[in-house]
């Protein structure tokens, strides 16, 4: 799988996107311009220690992005879609697109892929999610629809252990 931000501007939500992509094996893909600089401390605290495990991607434009990537399906995450993140079949090889924090993802590029447009259902009175929480909450639903594939799916206790 692949998360792209197109012109991440908040470090933080940024360096929580890659810590939640270094554990589902996720790529991920950073479109500029953006609101910050990759060596930035709040981008490194948000993504702890992970941020060097991180297969991270950069470029100039959605344009150089797509030439990059031809013929890949992206998925693109919009409060104006109208399908749900729900009623779609995600692909290994898929790419999940979310745009900048004040803005989404230009309507430039949206009418493009009107078919591939999922949305969040959330209440009228509230304009969007957070970023990182929107990534999470979509990537895990595809990632659940692939079976969690190689990824661990039980845990144990540090110090005492489970009733039977």
């Amino acid at each position: 799988m692949h998360i792209v931000l197109h012109q991440p501007e908040i470090p933080g939500n940024t360096g929580n996107i890659g810590r939640t992509c270094v554990a589902t094996g996720t790529s991920l893909h950073l479109i500029e311009p953006l609101g910050f600089r990759l060596d930035e401390k709040d981008l490194k605290r948000a993504g702890m220690d992970y941020w060097g495990k991180l297969d991270v991607h950069r470029y100039m434009n959605f344009e150089e992005f797509h030439s990059l990537h031809p013929g890949c399906r992206i998925w693109m995450a919009t409060t104006k879609a109208r399908q749900v993140y729900t009623q779609v079949s995600y692909g290994p090889d898929d790419f999940i697109m979310f745009g900048k924090e004040s803005a989404g993802i230009p309507e430039e590029i949206l009418v493009d892929y009107e078919s591939t447009c999922i949305r969040i259902p959330m209440l009228s009175s509230i304009r969007s999610l957070n970023l990182s929480n929107s990534v999470a909450i979509v990537l895990y639903e595809a990632m659940r629809q692939q079976g969690f594939l190689q990824m661990q799916r039980e845990g144990e206790l540090h110090r005492l252990h489970w009733k039977d």
